[in-house]
């Protein structure tokens, strides 16, 4: 590892320590019976890169290797897209956080038990569903003018991290499709920039960045919503 992929993880590492802070401050300043949970989500998240950020500085790309972290990594995609659908779709975030922790459990078992060949399926498949979300709810809220433009960054966020995602996958079961080198040199960078995606999409385009609640997202997220009218 350079000396410039630590100053870029460390870089991150700020980042994702200054998006925890916030998106805990926002939950703070919303707490209450209907306080939404998509901060907390989206702080575990930036939480997650942070650790990981420092764990890569600390050890080298070889503490890739190690089961915990990847389960822990795995949070990463997986908190984020939980607080997309919590801040845009909240009448689907119990779904969707049945769906995060089943898949956060698979991952973490088929890591320990079972071949390797199901392990990397279930953590592709667990990551593909999540990149998705990523990549796709940002999109149509700017598209549907619920979100300005520079929520999208989001989704350019989501495409990094899925670039890193695949090609660290097909690196782990002998069929890269980057030689190693390369791989290991694009990969500080591309997790600052995808960190870097995140935090201003999040912070100059998200509800976090104080903009009004939607019709839908207000009516989803008042008390006794879905309850029979008495």
């Amino acid at each position: 590892m350079t000396l410039l992929d630590r100053l870029l993880l460390a870089a991150a590492g700020v980042v994702a320590l200054y998006m925890v802070i916030h998106f805990l401050g926002t939950r703070r300043k919303t707490a209450g019976e209907a306080a939404p949970a998509f901060p907390l989500y989206y702080a575990t998240s930036f939480a997650v890169i942070l650790v990981a950020g420092l764990l890569l500085i600390a050890f080298g790309y070889g503490s890739l290797a190690n089961p915990l972290v990847v389960i822990a990594a795995a949070l990463i995609p997986l908190a984020l897209s939980l607080g997309l659908v919590g801040e845009l779709h909240p009448d689907r975030e119990k779904a969707y956080l049945l769906f995060a922790a089943v898949g956060l459990a698979a991952i973490a078992v088929t890591r320990f038990v079972g071949p390797a060949g199901l392990a990397t399926v279930v953590l592709a498949a667990v990551h593909s569903v999540a990149g998705l979300v990523i990549f796709f709810l940002p999109l149509a809220a700017w598209r549907g003018g619920r979100r300005p433009a520079v929520f999208a960054l989001v989704t350019v966020g989501g495409t990094l991290i899925g670039i890193g995602g695949i090609a660290l996958a097909f690196l782990k079961v002998g069929a890269p499709i980057l030689p190693a080198a390369v791989i290991f040199a694009i990969l500080a960078p591309v997790l600052f920039l995808m960190t870097a995606s995140f935090a201003w999409g999040l912070l100059r385009g998200g509800q976090a960045a104080g903009l009004p609640v939607t019709t839908e997202e207000g009516k989803a997220r008042a008390p006794g919503a879905g309850l029979p009218p008495a």
